[in-house]
């Protein structure tokens, strides 16, 4: 292994035995109380008839007799979502194909899906990181019934796929596989669209040429195609070795994507206790995992979501980890993929170009994955560098490709884009926070400006409209955390600060808030903590101070004297239009226990970590 991955490994199992020592040991009593037979042979004929009452005869025999497995689909789909319409078809599929392998399985439960590209910029969006806590309730509710011997897991967006890891992690002691949709075929490309959604915010093309650009990008089924946090989702289950090899970016409703969800089925029958290659979800997801999803994503520029989500994930499998363990990790690896908003790529080309199995292999031959972590195939990552493919019919995978099909999308790890991953901890008397240089020229990555404080984002774009901000400026965006009001994605601030610094202004964002996935033009400090509601720092910055953000160095400074810095007072908006609105109501309870960013921003609190308290940006 390569030194520093080694050695952040270490780090982790070490700051994590105590928690992850009684996660494993719920689930082996979990394990326990099943014995040779199924999960629902312990349950009583009342519950049990229950249980099949609806099926159809040749289910319900085998769900009688007590002795075929029984796989649980837990599915996001719903038909307003282009990346989750496609699910509609699979549980036939399933169902099919588990009855081929001599076993069932029932749809065990519906979880929400919310898309962020409808909600970006809307009242909706305060709801979509609490969403994931959702999702994983949702489907702890679903595994609940207690009747199934392993999961499929038919998710693919932001929130939803850690969501449903999370939920699924709780019942770690059956098998799960996750299984994608796929993304919609390419439409108008990622450049053209950034160019004319800049435009619109300059207010040189009106709504409608926006709209029709806009539905030529977003225009069919499958997953939006840009590198966001939805496709960075589907990298990581590849990585961490949940998704069958090459599962992740074959599009919807074609003959190799029907296989590879009919394989799903097959391979989590194969797996549960009832046979001699039991593998649960537990044993899949392990401190070596969790290194090789950070390493996948910073390897190829992902979502900065996910400095929130792994941190949730990882903390649902008893595992601790922080944003130093990113930052080290960002140090040693090497960015090996431009796809948008890295590039001007999309998941479609990356794919096409040799995609996650070459990826994967360059980062397996470069000492930078572990590669005797498990996966849904039964044997080590190795599994995952090869590609699947159709032969007369039936599903075969070989390698992925030995070299890149394009080097301007993909490369090996011996001629990288860069050598660091692009992803950084900034530290100073604001706080802590991240940014994700991966997309940012050099010559913007560091910026010293004077603050201009905002309360939300609508108020940014209000002073850009009013020629406001034709200057040098740190946007200093507030209140916008876990606690405040959801910590809503600020994407909708891209273009505007994207059009002034294209003017040769210098920029930047500071915020206690989230980006979007597909952001990275503009140099962004975020998911800034303790966050302004929980007294962080951030809500002492006034207008006109001097904020430095230099990302090279990794800091985050307001330039104010210290006696005057101290001596400020701090008096926060009101919060009250946040809180009615489009079900904000019911999330009261789930802002006032949102941790920190760094912990996960999990509304479930300590309960994952009842044993330990983990100090956050504290190495073991």
């Amino acid at each position: 292994m390569h030194p520093p991955v080694a050695d952040v490994t270490r780090r982790i199992t070490a700051r994590s035995a105590p928690t992850r020592a009684a996660y494993l040991a719920r689930m082996q009593a979990a394990r326990a109380a099943a014995g040779e037979r199924t999960l629902r042979g312990g349950m009583s004929c009342t519950n049990l008839a229950h249980a099949f009452a609806a099926e159809p005869a040749n289910a319900k025999l085998k769900l009688h007799a007590l002795k075929a497995p029984n796989i649980g689909i837990v599915s996001a789909y719903n038909d307003m979502l282009s990346a989750h319409q496609p699910l509609a078809r699979f549980p036939d599929l399933i169902k099919q194909a588990a009855q081929d392998a001599g076993a069932t399985a029932q749809f065990a439960g519906g979880v929400p899906a919310m898309c962020d590209g409808v909600t970006q910029g809307q009242a909706g969006m305060e709801l979509s990181l609490f969403s994931r806590d959702v999702i994983a309730l949702s489907t702890a509710i679903a595994l609940s019934h207690n009747v199934f011997d392993a999961v499929l897991c038919l998710g693919v967006c932001d929130k939803i796929v850690p969501g449903l890891l999370i939920g699924a992690l709780q019942f770690g002691h059956l098998p799960a596989i996750f299984v994608p949709a796929g993304p919609m075929t390419t439409g108008l490309s990622n450049d053209e669209k950034a160019k004319i959604r800049q435009l619109h915010a300059e207010g040189k093309l009106d709504r409608a040429a926006l709209l029709e650009a806009e539905g030529r990008a977003y225009h069919g089924a499958g997953t939006c195609t840009f590198y966001g946090t939805a496709n960075s989702n589907q990298l990581l289950m590849e990585v961490m070795g949940l998704h069958l090899p090459g599962a992740a970016f074959v599009t919807p409703n074609t003959p190799l994507r029907d296989a590879l969800t009919k394989a799903a089925a097959q391979r989590a029958a194969a797996l549960t206790h009832l046979g001699p290659d039991y593998l649960p979800l537990c044993e899949v997801v392990t401190e070596k995992s969790i290194v090789n999803a950070i390493v996948g994503l910073l390897a190829t520029g992902g979502s900065t979501n996910h400095t929130i989500h792994l941190i949730a994930i990882a903390r649902a499998a008893g595992i601790a980890i922080d944003w130093d363990d990113f930052d080290r990790l960002s140090a040693a690896v090497p960015l090996l993929a431009r796809v948008y908003p890295n590039g001007s790529a999309d998941v479609n080309h990356f794919h096409a170009a040799g995609g996650c199995g070459f990826v994967i292999r360059e980062l397996i031959g470069a000492g930078l994955l572990h590669a005797d972590a498990r996966t849904v195939m039964g044997g080590t990552l190795e599994s995952q560098t090869r590609e699947p493919y159709l032969d007369n019919g039936a599903l075969r995978w070989r390698d992925a490709p030995a070299m890149s099909g394009d080097a301007a999308v993909v490369r090996p790890a011996s001629d990288p884009f860069s050598a660091d991953g692009g992803l950084r901890v900034l530290t100073g008397n604001l706080g802590r926070a991240v940014i994700k240089v991966s997309a940012v020229k050099p010559e913007h990555r560091v910026v010293e400006a004077p603050a201009r404080v905002f309360h939300d984002q609508d108020a940014v774009l209000a002073a850009f409209k009013r020629g406001e901000l034709e200057r040098d400026l740190v946007a200093v965006v507030t209140y916008q955390g876990p606690r405040a009001n959801g910590m809503p994605e600020l994407h909708k601030l891209t273009p505007a600060l994207g059009s002034l610094q294209d003017r040769g202004f210098k920029v930047a964002l500071v915020t206690d808030g989230r980006m979007s996935g597909a952001s990275g033009k503009v140099p962004a400090a975020i998911h800034v903590s303790p966050e302004c509601l929980a007294g962080g720092p951030l809500a002492r910055v006034r207008d006109g101070d001097l904020i430095r953000l230099d990302a090279n160095a990794g800091t985050l400074e307001a330039q104010v004297d210290a006696g005057t810095w101290a001596a400020r007072t701090v008096e926060a908006p009101s919060m009250e239009r946040n809180r009615f609105g489009v079900g904000r109501e019911l999330f009261e309870a789930a802002r006032a226990h949102a941790t920190a960013a760094e912990e996960g921003a999990m509304t479930f609190g300590d309960t994952l970590f009842a044993n330990q308290k983990v100090a956050v940006g504290v190495a073991a």
